[in-house]
């Protein structure tokens, strides 16, 4: 990590809420990737960047028991997406890790997360002054990875469960957003695997990482 990384304590927020649906159902985040799960190559990129981490999961926690992390559900019925998983993290967080005053978001699906992801995200909250940092690459960005203020979990509840808000976007346009890019080549960061093709080409990429 640079010397300026975490200004602020961060916790990181592993996102598995999801149903894997066009995986054919099941944990995506299960499946087998370079000798170890998907879940393994999110949480070695992520762990070093944060004070803590918890695993966002629904359903039985002890299928993820071999990670040895704390796994909090939604909180927000009926599978309610990326923004349910978030808003757990930051009520996690607020609970267990008053020390951390920002929230990092990252999907467990994404097996090639920037190992710089953190100080990036914080560094483009810091020089704009925004409220919320977000992940881009590719010409496009990726709301669910951001850096988020724990103190904007009592917002995100109502927006949620009194406005009905389930789309990211939709909730973070109410505030300044940092947009932090990211080359997409050789190698988008970014990926993530929700297919099984995706699955056949991110062994092919880590292949070529690690050989």
């Amino acid at each position: 990590m640079t010397e300026t990384a975490l200004r602020h304590k961060v916790c990181g927020v592993l996102l598995a809420g999801g149903q894997s649906r066009r995986m054919g159902g099941g944990d995506k985040t299960l499946q087998p990737l370079a000798g170890k799960p998907i879940l393994g190559h999110a949480i070695a990129r992520i762990r070093p960047q944060v004070a803590c981490l918890v695993l966002n999961a629904n359903g039985d926690p002890a299928r993820f028991a071999d990670w040895r992390l704390p796994v909090q559900p939604d909180t927000v019925p009926d599978y309610a997406g990326p923004l349910a998983g978030i808003l757990a993290g930051m009520e996690w967080a607020a609970r267990h890790a008053p020390v951390c005053d920002l929230v990092l978001s990252a999907p467990t699906d994404a097996p090639f997360l920037p190992r710089d992801l953190v100080d990036r995200l914080e560094q483009g909250m810091i020089d704009s002054g925004a409220d919320i940092a977000c992940a881009g690459s590719g010409g496009r960005a990726h709301p669910p990875i951001a850096l988020w203020p724990v103190s904007l979990a009592e917002d995100l509840r109502l927006a949620m469960t009194q406005e009905g808000v389930r789309k990211v976007d939709a909730f973070t346009a109410r505030y300044k957003v940092a947009r932090v890019d990211w080359a997409a080549e050789p190698l988008d960061p970014f990926m993530n695997v929700n297919t099984p093709e995706d699955l056949e080409r991110a062994a092919a990429l880590a292949g070529e990482i690690t050989g």
